[in-house]
């Protein structure tokens, strides 16, 4: 039992969440590798919102706002750190959720849904696997034809960065959430939210169900400069942190 004083205690809970994804078989073994790798960065950003990701969560909500047919991407450590918050986001924003994985089974796309049928979604996409993102090998090319192969706008949280590039050839608008500024991802898609998950997901929510100008918010939105405020914070922060020891 992680007691609520510990100083880290959310970032606690989250790992406990991940490591029961795993023994359930939702989070495939390498995900552990990914959730330690983004709360490294988390730990850099000072774990909690920032205004530069508050900025970019403004423009996924705009983005989100005027699409035609938003998808939301969910793969197993997104179910298990945020499936609530993504069934709350696509209910708000008119968007389907496709469960899509790197590591594809049929096994867990199933226990998937289901964890996500259990958080309120309903017609979740992903067992079809009736379409291939083109320019892309291997399994994790399959997508739902209805889901993301037919969107103009996609979330992928945590995703990687050929996919992400592969759907930006494909002329999809790409939202991604994702802790490390300098990744592929986050270098590739129109909007980075430099974020932890369970915090981006619902700011996204919030800020789609306020927006009133969405046509100006994607107008202004400049995702290379909001990157560079991110690095900048995480330069000035850790700079900080030395200067104190």
């Amino acid at each position: 039992m992680i007691p609520k004083s510990h100083p880290r205690y959310e970032s606690l809970v989250m790992r406990e969440k991940i490591a029961k994804g795993v023994e359930e078989g939702i989070v495939h073994i390498t995900g552990l590798i990914a959730h330690g790798r983004g709360e490294a960065f988390d730990y850099l950003i000072g774990e909690k919102t920032q205004d530069f990701a508050m900025k970019a969560a403004e423009a996924a909500a705009a983005f989100l706002k005027l699409a035609q047919h938003p998808v939301i991407s969910v793969n197993g450590n997104v179910a298990a750190l945020a499936a609530e918050e993504v069934v709350k986001l696509a209910d708000a924003a008119g968007a389907r959720i496709e469960v899509n994985l790197f590591h594809r089974s049929e096994e867990r796309i199933r226990k998937i849904i289901g964890v996500l049928e259990a958080a309120g979604g309903r017609n979740i996409l992903g067992n079809e696997g009736d379409a291939r993102i083109p320019g892309l090998e291997h399994d994790r090319a399959l997508c739902s034809s209805e889901g993301i192969y037919s969107s103009d706008v996609v979330l992928v949280p945590l995703e990687d960065g050929d996919r992400c590039e592969a759907l930006k050839k494909m002329g999809k608008v790409v939202l991604t959430i994702d802790l490390n500024p300098l990744s592929r991802t986050a270098r590739c898609a129109d909007v980075t939210i430099v974020d932890n998950v369970t915090r981006a997901i619902p700011n996204i929510r919030r800020s789609y169900e306020s927006i009133d100008d969405a046509e100006k918010i994607i107008e202004e939105w400049d995702n290379r400069k909001n990157l560079q405020k991110a690095l900048d914070f995480i330069c000035s922060r850790l700079q900080k942190i030395y200067s104190e020891c």
